[in-house]
C-alpha cells in the first residue's frame, strides 16, 4: 500500500510535510513502516482542497487532511479498510461523498499529458520516473533515431509553444538545427511570471526529470552539447528539486559525456533570474543569463541563429518540453487525435479567482470555456454570476458570457479578443470592476517594462493616468477615445510581446464592457463598489437599531447619531458624514444587522 501526499508549494505551505511526518512516525509507532510507504508527490492539481492525500492502491482521494487527521486515516482506513467519509470530497450537486477523483467533476474532463505524472511520484527519485517510462523516449532517439527524424517526429506532432506564443515547436528545432556553430545551447525558459500562473512552476516541483529528458532529446535533435534552464529565484522549491534530478541523471549516465554510449554529449546548469516579467521574452531572457540587463531586442537574428552567448540557441518553456518525451514514446499521431485542427495536444491552466474549483488543470485543446468554468471549476464561488474570465494574463484580454462556448486554442481566444498566453486564466463574478481589472493589469505592466523603447514606456503609463482618473471619477469621454488610440499605436510600435500585448486587458474591457466604463465616466459610479473615490457607504435608517458599534468601528469618527428612531426600534439611527468617511469599510463589516450598503 502507498500513501500519497501532496508535496507542492501550495500544500506544503498547508503543512503537507508535517502530514508525512505524522503518517511516518504513526506507521513505525504501529510496526508497519515496511508494509505502507509515504511519498510526497508534486501537485495533485485540485488546490482548493488541499492539503491532498491519497491511498494506493484504491485510488481514495482525501482533501482538506491536517495532521491531526493522519491517526484517523491510518487507523480506520489502512488498518480497519474504513473510509473516513468525512475527509472524502463532498460532491456539491448531490451531496454525497465521492472517494474516486474519477468520479469528481474537477477531474473528468482533464486530460493529463503535461501533468502526467504529477501527483503520482516521488520527484526527488530518479527511479520511480524511470518506473513510469522515464528516459525510454532518450534512450529510443539515441539509438533508434537521427536528429532530422526527432525534428520530423515532433513537427508531425503538431506541437505549439506553449509559453504564449503558439511557434510550432518542430519548426523552431528545425531553424536551430540548420545553424552552423561550435556549440549550441538547449534553454528552458522556467521564468513564469504571469499573475495567477503556477503551472510550470508545478511541473518543476512534480516532474522535474521530464524536463532534463527533454532538453537532452533537444539537444540531441538541434546539435546542442549544454543545456540551461533559467528559472526564476522564487521557485525554491523547483530549484531544489531540478537540482537533485539534475544530480541523479548525472549519476545514472543520463547528463554528461556519451550518454547511453551514443557518443552524445549534453549537460545542464540552472541559471536564476529576479523575476522580471519581461525575461519571459526569449531575448531579453538569454541577455539575462549574459549577465546583461534584461531586455528584448529586435529579430532577426533570432536566437536559432544567434542566442545565447553569440551561439544559435533554442528557447522552449517548461510545459513545452514536458511534452517531449511522451511524443517520442507514444509517437506523433497519438499526440495529434487531441486537440483542436490547428492547436493539438492539451494545455495546462492554473483556473484562480472566484471560482469554486481553485487549480491546476490540463484539458484537450479545443475544450469550450464554458465546460472549464461551470464542471472543471465547479461554477462561481457563492452562487454569484459569472461576469469574465481573463486569460493570457497581462497581455491577454476578458472574455465575458457571450464566449463561454468558445473553444479553448490559441486562434480561438485571439479571435475572441484574447489569447492562451502561458496559461493563467482567473475567473471574475460581478463583484469585479472591469475598469479596475484593466488598471491592475497595466499597473503590473508599467512595473515590470524594461524601459527600452518609448511606446512601452510611456505609452503605457500614459494608459495608467487616463485609467486612474477614471477610477477616481475625473475621467471624460474624450479619455475613453484617447485610451483606444494610445493602445492602437502602442500595439502597432512597441518593440517586444510585453509592450505590443499590454494594451489588451484595456481594449478588451472597452469592447466588452462600454457601459461600465461609461459610469465611471458619466455618473461618477462603480457598479461594483470597487473604486473607492466612486462609492459611498450608507447607513439604511430604517434597519440601523442604533447600536453604535460602526461609530466604534469607525477610525475616522465619520459617524454620528441622528434624531430619526426607526419603527419598532428605541435608539436613534446612526448617519455617515461622507466628506469625513476614509471608506475603510470598518463600519460595514462590524455591522450584524445589514444596514449599511456601498452606493
Amino acid at each position: 500500500m502507498h500513501v500519497l501526499v501532496c508535496g507542492g508549494t501550495g500544500c506544503q505551505a498547508s503543512a503537507s510535510s508535517e502530514i508525512v511526518s505524522c503518517f511516518q512516525n504513526i506507521l513505525a509507532d504501529k510496526g508497519l513502516q515496511d508494509e505502507i510507504q509515504v511519498i510526497k508527490t508534486g501537485c495533485f492539481g485540485f488546490c482548493e482542497k488541499g492539503p491532498i492525500v491519497k491511498i494506493m492502491p484504491d485510488n481514495t482521494f482525501y482533501t482538506q487532511v491536517k495532521p491531526e487527521d493522519v491517526r484517523k486515516i491510518i487507523e480506520e482506513h489502512i488498518i480497519k479498510g474504513r473510509k473516513v467519509t468525512d475527509l472524502l470530497y463532498l460532491d456539491p450537486e448531490n451531496k454525497e461523498h465521492v472517494a474516486d477523483s474519477k468520479h469528481m467533476g474537477f477531474y473528468k474532463k482533464q486530460l493529463r499529458i503535461a501533468l502526467r505524472n504529477c501527483g503520482f511520484i516521488n520527484p526527488e527519485s530518479i527511479d520511480e520516473y524511470i518506473s513510469r517510462d522515464g528516459y525510454e523516449a532518450l534512450g529510443k532517439v539515441l539509438s533508434e533515431m537521427t536528429p532530422q527524424q526527432v525534428i520530423d517526429e515532433i513537427t508531425r506532432s503538431g506541437l505549439r509553444g506553449r509559453g504564449g506564443a503558439g511557434f510550432p515547436t518542430g519548426v523552431k528545432w528545425g531553424l536551430c538545427a540548420k545553424s552552423k556553430a561550435d556549440q549550441k545551447y538547449a534553454i528552458c525558459n522556467a521564468d513564469e511570471g504571469d499573475p495567477g500562473a503556477f503551472m510550470d512552476r508545478s511541473i518543476m516541483e512534480g516532474d522535474p526529470n521530464s524536463i532534463i529528458e527533454a532538453m537532452a532529446i533537444c539537444g540531441y535533435a538541434i546539435g546542442a552539447s549544454q543545456g540551461l534552464v533559467y528559472i526564476r529565484a522564487e521557485y525554491p522549491l523547483a530549484i531544489h528539486r531540478l537540482e537533485i534530478a539534475i544530480a541523479q541523471a548525472r549519476e545514472y549516465g543520463l547528463l554528461g559525456k556519451d550518454i547511453l554510449g551514443s557518443g552524445f554529449d549534453f549537460d545542464i546548469e540552472l541559471r536564476f533570474g529576479a523575476g522580471a516579467f519581461v525575461c519571459g521574452e526569449e531575448t531579453a531572457l538569454i541577455h539575462s543569463m549574459e549577465g546583461k540587463r534584461g531586455e528584448p531586442t529586435f529579430k532577426p537574428p533570432f536566437p536559432a541563429v544567434e542566442g545565447y552567448m553569440g551561439k544559435p540557441s533554442n528557447v522552449n518553456n517548461v510545459e513545452t518540453l514536458a511534452n517531449i518525451p511522451i511524443i517520442i514514446n507514444k509517437g506523433a499521431e497519438w499526440f495529434s487525435k487531441y486537440g483542436s485542427e490547428k492547436s493539438k495536444g492539451t494545455k495546462v491552466f492554473a483556473l484562480a479567482g472566484q471560482i469554486n474549483n481553485v487549480g491546476l488543470i490540463e484539458v484537450p485543446m479545443g475544450t469550450p470555456l464554458r465546460d472549464i468554468i461551470y464542471e472543471i471549476g465547479g461554477g462561481i464561488k457563492g452562487g454569484r454570476q459569472f461576469k469574465a474570465v481573463q486569460t493570457g494574463g497581462p497581455s491577454g484580454g476578458c472574455l465575458t458570457t457571450k464566449h463561454l462556448d468558445t473553444q479553448i486554442d490559441y486562434d480561438s481566444l485571439v479571435a475572441a479578443g484574447s489569447m492562451m498566453g502561458s496559461g493563467g486564466m482567473v475567473v471574475m463574478d460581478e463583484t469585479s470592476c472591469m475598469v479596475a481589472i484593466a488598471k491592475f493589469y497595466l499597473e503590473f505592466t508599467c512595473e515590470e517594462s524594461c524601459g527600452k523603447c518609448t511606446p512601452c514606456r510611456i505609452g503605457n503609463k500614459r494608459m495608467l493616468e487616463i485609467l486612474t482618473r477614471i477610477t477616481e471619477g475625473n475621467g471624460t469621454m474624450e479619455d475613453l477615445e484617447e485610451l483606444r488610440n494610445l493602445a492602437a499605436v502602442i500595439k502597432d510600435t512597441a518593440l517586444c510581446g510585453l509592450g505590443q500585448t499590454a494594451p489588451n486587458p484595456v481594449l478588451s474591457t472597452l469592447d466588452n464592457f462600454w457601459d461600465e466604463y461609461v459610469e465611471h465616466v458619466v455618473e461618477k459610479k462603480c457598479r461594483a463598489g470597487v473604486c473607492k473615490k466612486l462609492m459611498n457607504y450608507v447607513i439604511d435608517q430604517e434597519k440601523c437599531i442604533g447600536c453604535g458599534k460602526c461609530a466604534k468601528n469607525c477610525p475616522a469618527n465619520a459617524i454620528s447619531k441622528t434624531e430619526y428612531i426607526a419603527p419598532g426600534h428605541k435608539l436613534p439611527s446612526m448617519v455617515i458624514n461622507t466628506s469625513v468617511c476614509i471608506k475603510c469599510g470598518a463600519c460595514m463589516s462590524g455591522c450584524k444587522f445589514d444596514a449599511i450598503s456601498v452606493k
